[in-house]
């Protein structure tokens, strides 16, 4: 779900500008699922341009107020999500935790890192949703550790409906600040790509798996 338009095609120009997405529908990418994809995304590199990331931070901030006025703490999902989950903390004043894939093997044999109490509510933040398999194993973590999962915000997602069915079984509200649809209609108005590969790009949101060049 994206909350304003206007935002999501401003975060998707910076995503192009630094190649932190890459769309090459006529030279696919293989993903480590075997799939061709026409389009690669590596957030993290956000984090090196400063104004940049000062606005994700701040758009982050802007909606997470607008959505969950409640929240209390935020929790950012290792790794992706824990640098810019700490940025958004501070911009909004919040304590910060975060969520590893799995409880450590040593020392105190910690999933979640940080400071918490049972029952407070808690806004998880991703860099990226795929199916929302990950994302969703951390809020798991979060409930069964006794915190109120509000919902879980990300940077970007492709906008899969199995993903999509994944949040809405495990009732965990969600909301990105761009999207694979978003993505494509700013790479076209921007030059990025021409008009004529959007058929091929629209159709491999819709079937992934089976997707060719």
């Amino acid at each position: 779900m994206i909350l304003n338009k206007d935002k999501a095609l401003k975060i998707a120009d910076f995503l192009l500008q630094i190649k932190a997405i890459k769309l090459q529908p006529e030279e696919p990418f293989t993903w480590a699922s075997g799939w061709n994809s026409p389009i690669y995304c590596d957030n993290r590199k956000t984090l090196s341009y400063p104004s940049i990331r000062t606005a994700i931070r701040q758009t982050f901030a802007e909606q997470i107020k607008e959505r969950y006025e409640s929240v209390e703490v935020i929790a950012g999902v290792a790794t992706g999500g824990i640098a810019i989950g700490a940025l958004v903390a501070e911009e909004l004043g919040l304590p910060f935790i975060y969520v590893r894939s799995s409880a450590k093997a040593h020392g105190l044999g910690n999933q979640i890192e940080g400071d918490y109490q049972e029952g407070q509510r808690c806004v998880v933040i991703e860099d990226l949703i795929s199916t929302g398999g990950s994302s969703l194993k951390a809020v798991e973590a979060l409930r069964e550790s006794g915190i109120n999962v509000l919902g879980l915000s990300a940077i970007f997602t492709y906008g899969f409906e199995r993903a999509q069915k994944n949040f809405e079984e495990a009732k965990c509200d969600y909301f990105t600040l761009c999207d694979y649809d978003h993505m494509i209609e700013q790479a076209v108005n921007s030059n990025y790509i021409s008009e004529h590969l959007l058929d091929s790009l629209r159709s491999w949101k819709i079937n992934p798996e089976s997707w060719k060049k």
